[in-house]
């Protein structure tokens, strides 16, 4: 602490992580009942306080962890929520992420321990506090850079079908996508690799698995920068 600044009020500021997940063909968060009060055993995001000597982004990986014990998730900051009354315990600014996980990623563990629950998005209830507009600031952010980011991918398995990947995509975005448009548009894309794998699983008669090359994604996005700056 210093000695300045002291004729300033202080509030707290927290995170608070939205974390989507994709299952069955639908986009699904991890929500659970409040431990604490103010708003105890009301549905919830999962978050926590900002330390004295923690960044933003720091906070926020730290509590992805202690949620889901990944790392290098795909994360992206969704916007500042500052409303007055927003908490009823103290004066609290929080910062929403937006994280994006495969299901079967989450140690189950670690959910029972947290008591979370994968919910779909049109099933999902009233959250505490704000916590319902900061899903639907991170749902616009989705939709805005599903177009010109590799984020789907964090979704699905390492090997997927060109049928789940599309489910992905109307997922986000909320609606159906025509299937010989989807395709046309994926053959150009570079960095979708298509492997020398069948899925016999979920598809009866076989589909072609592909995968994500991120060297290849890398070098483009590295291509088009230097082109820029050319």
């Amino acid at each position: 602490m210093t000695i300045y600044y002291n004729e300033h009020s202080k509030f707290l500021v927290s995170v608070d992580c939205i974390v989507f997940g994709f299952e069955s063909n639908k986009l699904k968060l991890l929500i659970g009942k409040r431990q604490m009060d103010p708003g105890r055993n009301e549905w919830s995001l999962y978050g926590g306080f900002v330390g004295e000597n923690e960044t933003l982004d720091e906070a926020a990986n730290r509590v992805l962890y202690e949620l889901t014990g990944l790392t290098g998730l795909y994360m992206k900051q969704v916007g500042a929520f500052g409303a007055v009354d927003r908490d009823p315990g103290e004066r609290v600014i929080s910062i929403a992420y937006c994280a994006l996980i495969n299901v079967k990623d989450y140690d189950k563990t670690l959910q029972e321990n947290h008591q979370t629950e994968w919910v779909n998005l049109e099933e999902l209830p009233k959250l505490y506090s704000d916590h319902n507009d900061m899903v639907k600031k991170a749902i616009s952010l989705l939709r805005r850079r599903i177009s010109s980011e590799p984020l789907s991918f964090n979704l699905l398995p390492e090997l997927f079908t060109l049928t789940q990947l599309q489910h992905v995509y109307e997922a986000i975005l909320g609606e159906a996508i025509d299937k010989r448009n989807f395709r046309k548009r994926i053959k150009t894309i570079d960095f979708i690799e298509k492997t020398d794998l069948i899925d016999k699983i979920t598809s009866k008669r076989g589909a072609a698995l592909y995968r994500f090359n991120n060297d290849a994604y890398i070098w483009k996005i590295r291509h088009l920068n230097y082109k820029n700056y050319a």
